[in-house]
């Protein structure tokens, strides 16, 4: 009886719709895996990459900062929350024990991290003393630890430059409908964005950018005019876009990341980059960027 109670309620209309982690909007296949760190509930997930994989994940406990999250300045012990990525794998033989048998820094703080103000390094995704078993849930100084054999499980997943690591406090899912409709909200903005810099509408490509956008200590007007320079001198024959990433920031409603790799062809030269874009949703719902950055 209870069991046949249960299958009727998971087949009722919309109880399985939301079943996709509010953050993973598009993950290129050239990207492994992502990793979401949940830290209320303790839990480093990692989700299978590309569209429609989301449900394919695993998971395994996690200790945080001493103090919890939201990092704001050195030494706070709290761990950041944000979009973040593996930047190297560090070997720890030479390190103190705590940090187990390697570690994985990430780029923090960020691009967005700097813009309000957050400071602070050294966040990493490390392991434990040989031994040490499972740290309590609040024992780093704001990195992310790992169990030993977890974290050398893992090993292979984490590749620098491309992996993603959001740090959220819980995770937020959304129905498969509403993930496809921001997906291709933000790939509509993003084309516009390339198509602009292509055929060198200037007009239209800043138009796409907030008021209060900011660059590498830039403001706007300040930023527009090097671009007018950059425009007026480089003739672009070629502009390409691939592997676009496009993830939804876990703390900043209505913040969501696009990142790719940028090439741009000249008379002369052609030019490959990881780009950044960080877009926010306007009062009146349109999508602007508010920062950007490279790699």
């Amino acid at each position: 009886m209870i069991r046949s109670l249960l299958l009727a309620v998971l087949l009722m209309p919309g109880f399985l719709a939301a079943q996709e982690p509010a953050y993973l909007l598009q993950v290129p296949a050239s990207i492994v895996a992502v990793f979401v760190a949940e830290t209320d509930a303790s839990t480093l997930h990692r989700f299978a990459a590309g569209p429609g994989d989301a449900a394919s994940r695993d998971e395994r406990y996690m200790s945080v900062g001493q103090n919890g999250v939201g990092k704001h300045r050195s030494w706070d012990r709290r761990t950041p929350l944000g979009i973040y990525f593996v930047n190297e794998q560090l070997d720890t033989t030479g390190l103190h024990e705590r940090y187990g048998p390697l570690a994985f820094p990430l780029d923090y703080p960020n691009t967005w991290d700097r813009i309000n103000d957050r400071s602070g390094d050294g966040i990493w995704i490390h392991g434990v003393a040989p031994n040490g078993g499972r740290r309590p849930p609040l024992d780093t100084d704001g990195c992310i630890a790992l169990p030993n054999d977890e974290l050398l499980a893992l090993k292979e997943q984490f590749v620098p430059l491309v992996t993603p690591v959001i740090i959220t406090r819980q995770i937020q899912w959304l129905s498969s409908e509403q993930i496809a409709a921001t997906r291709a909200e933000l790939n509509a903005v993003l084309d516009t964005w390339a198509e602009s810099y292509r055929s060198g509408d200037l007009h239209r490509y800043l138009s796409l950018y907030a008021d209060d956008f900011e660059y590498r200590g830039l403001n706007k007007g300040e930023w527009a005019a090097y671009r007018l320079q950059s425009f007026s001198k480089r003739p672009v024959r070629g502009f390409e876009l691939q592997d676009v990433l496009l993830l939804a920031d876990p703390e900043d409603s209505g913040l969501y990341l696009s990142r790719f790799r940028q090439t741009i062809i000249e008379e002369a030269r052609t030019i490959s980059m990881i780009k950044r874009l960080y877009w926010r949703r306007t009062d009146d719902g349109e999508l602007k960027i508010v920062a950007e950055d490279n790699g």
